[in-house]
């Protein structure tokens, strides 16, 4: 049996990863790294991965779904530019990490997660860890959460082929949408809705994410 690993090395490795993968490149949000301080990633991850909890890379969870490298947590969530008053939806929650570093940042956080067992286990980490800011539920992220709409900020952690539309429509004026788009290549895009409701959209980086399920993998194939 692993002995367990002490919450002081946690801090450190925390510590560290906000200094060299962060800080170390073009994360210069206060407020994100600040959030990225906080927010303890080892408990996000499955307890025999969390030795590399604080590495520079993604980690598996069940289901074929990941938990992104911290970095591009930290990116999406710059990009995104929250204010602490914003409303945001996040789609494909996963283990709900990037919930948490959005929950630091934003008024309120609704997730959607098409794996329902994610969704349940997601919802009450979050819950355990005080986030009282936080709604998740299943369902396909695809069609956004257009009851709570419309939302300042919109992050998207699976790759559908193109941007959703109906998630530009949930979008408000002057709120940002930051998702990986793509099938076999894919670009991290932000897409920008200006104050008299004029989209623009721009790419910043390749990426790579799980791909988008449900009906943006039926639309794909037809």
């Amino acid at each position: 049996m692993t002995a367990a690993i002490p919450e002081q090395q946690f801090a450190e490795s925390r510590r560290h990863m906000v200094a060299a993968q962060l800080r170390g490149r073009d994360i210069t949000d206060p407020d994100v790294l600040d959030a990225m301080s906080r927010v303890p990633r080892h408990r996000f991850v499955p307890r025999e991965l969390q030795a590399w909890a604080y590495a520079d890379h993604p980690l598996p969870l069940t289901d074929g779904q990941t938990i992104s490298q911290p970095y591009i947590v930290a990116l999406m969530s710059q990009l995104a530019r929250p204010t602490r008053q914003c409303k945001a939806l996040e789609i494909g929650v996963g283990s709900g990490y990037q919930t948490a570093i959005l929950a630091e940042l934003c008024a309120e956080v609704f997730g959607v997660e098409i794996v329902a067992s994610l969704a349940v286990s997601a919802g009450e980490r979050l819950a355990q860890l005080g986030y009282k800011n936080v709604t998740i539920r299943n369902g396909d992220g695809y069609a956004g959460w257009p009851e709570e709409s419309p939302f300042d900020v919109i992050l998207v952690a699976a790759a559908p082929p193109h941007v959703p539309p109906r998630l530009v429509e949930q979008l408000a004026p002057g709120g940002r949408l930051v998702l990986p788009v793509g099938e076999f290549q894919q670009n991290l895009v932000v897409v920008e809705k200006s104050r008299d409701g004029l989209v623009h959209q721009f790419g910043i980086t390749p990426v790579a994410f799980v791909p988008m399920t449900g009906e943006a993998q039926r639309l794909s194939a037809h």
